[in-house]
C-alpha cells in the first residue's frame, strides 16, 4: 500500500508531526532507523508507548543497507512506517530506499522534520552561506582519511561556512567478530567536538593550508533541538578545550569573513 518515511526531528518523542503520528498509528509495521542518528535517552519501547503502538522494529545498518526487503515486501500490502531521527531524506541511504520502493511500485509518502542541516542556523550563521557538508570519520591506526579537509578548504576559498557531521558508531563489530560471523557488537561511540578538532588540527599540522589554524573561528554544537543544547563559538584552540557533554555533537568551521550579524552571534556564543 504505502511506505511512510517519517522524520522525528531532533528533540524527543514529541517532535513528530501530527500527520506523522497518525500514519504511525495506522501502520501495520513500524520501523526505527537506528544507525545514522539517535534520539539520546529514548529507546524503541519509550517511543512505542508514546505513539500508542505495540511494537517498533529496529532497522539497523544490516537491515537498511541489505535492501530492506522485509520492510518493502510488507509495504506492498500494508501501511508501513519508517521512522528517521531528523529528516528522512538527509542521508543518501534513505534516498536509495525511496528509489527501491518506487522501483517495486510501492507508494512512498515523505513527512519532513527538523534536522541538523537546518537547525544549525541556531548558531546565527546564515544558511545560504554554507557550502558542502562534510562527515568526519573516526580514524583507525591504519586508516586516517582526510578528504574532508579538502572540502572544508574548498568552502573556505569560496567564502562559505562548513557544517561537519561527526561520526557515530552503533552496532559495530570488530574485524574478528565480523569474519567469524559472531553477532557481538562494540559499545556505541559518538565523536565529540574535541575529537573532531584534534583530527582536524593534526591534518592542519601536516598540510599547513590554513583550514584550521589555532585562531580560526568555529562553532561547537551539541544536542541541537533539545532543551539542553549547547552552542559555543570561538577560536579552534579554545573550542577544542571545552566539554560539550553527551551526544550528538557537530562542528562548524566558519568562513574567514563574517556578516556583521553573524559576528554578533559569534560574540554572543563566545
Amino acid at each position: 500500500m504505502v511506505l511512510w518515511m517519517i522524520g522525528l526531528g531532533l528533540g524527543d518523542e514529541g517532535d513528530i508531526s501530527v500527520k506523522g503520528l497518525k500514519a504511525v498509528q495506522r501502520s501495520a509495521y513500524v520501523y526505527l532507523e537506528a544507525y545514522t542518528s539517535i534520539l539520546p535517552g529514548l529507546d524503541r519501547e519509550t517511543l512505542a508507548a508514546a505513539y500508542g503502538v505495540s511494537e517498533i522494529i529496529e532497522a539497523d545498518r544490516e537491515l537498511v543497507e541489505s535492501g530492506c526487503e522485509e520492510m518493502l515486501d510488507r509495504a506492498k500490502d500494508n501501511e508501513v512506517s519508517f521512522l528517521v531521527v531528523g529528516d528522512p531524506l538527509c542521508a543518501t541511504t534513505h534516498t536509495d530506499l525511496w528509489l527501491r520502493a518506487r522501483q517495486k511500485d510501492i507508494a512512498v509518502q515523505v513527512l519532513h522534520n527538523a534536522s541538523v542541516m537546518n537547525a544549525v542556523a541556531s548558531c546565527g550563521l546564515q544558511l545560504y552561506r554554507f557550502g558542502e557538508t562534510v562527515s568526519i570519520p573516526y580514524w583507525l591506526d591504519d586508516w586516517r582519511p582526510d578528504s574532508w579537509y579538502d572540502k572544508i578548504m574548498k568552502n573556505k576559498k569560496a567564502g562559505l561556512h562548513t557544517l561537519c557531521l561527526l561520526d557515530i558508531k552503533v552496532k559495530e563489530q570488530t574485524v574478528e567478530n565480523l569474519m567469524r560471523g559472531r553477532k557481538i557488537y562494540e559499545p556505541p561511540r559518538f565523536m565529540t567536538v574535541k575529537q573532531a578538532l584534534d583530527q582536524l588540527c593534526k591534518v592542519e599540522e601536516d598540510r599547513q593550508e590554513g583550514v584550521a589554524p589555532p585562531d580560526a573561528c568555529c562553532f561547537g554544537l551539541a544536542r541541537l533541538g533539545r532543551e539542553d543544547q549547547v552552542i559555543r563559538a570561538g577560536p579552534v584552540h579554545k573550542i577544542a578545550e571545552l566539554d560539550f557533554g553527551g551526544p550528538l555533537h557537530s562542528l562548524v568551521i566558519c568562513a574567514e569573513e563574517l556578516h556583521e550579524l553573524e559576528q554578533e552571534f559569534v560574540d554572543f556564543y563566545a
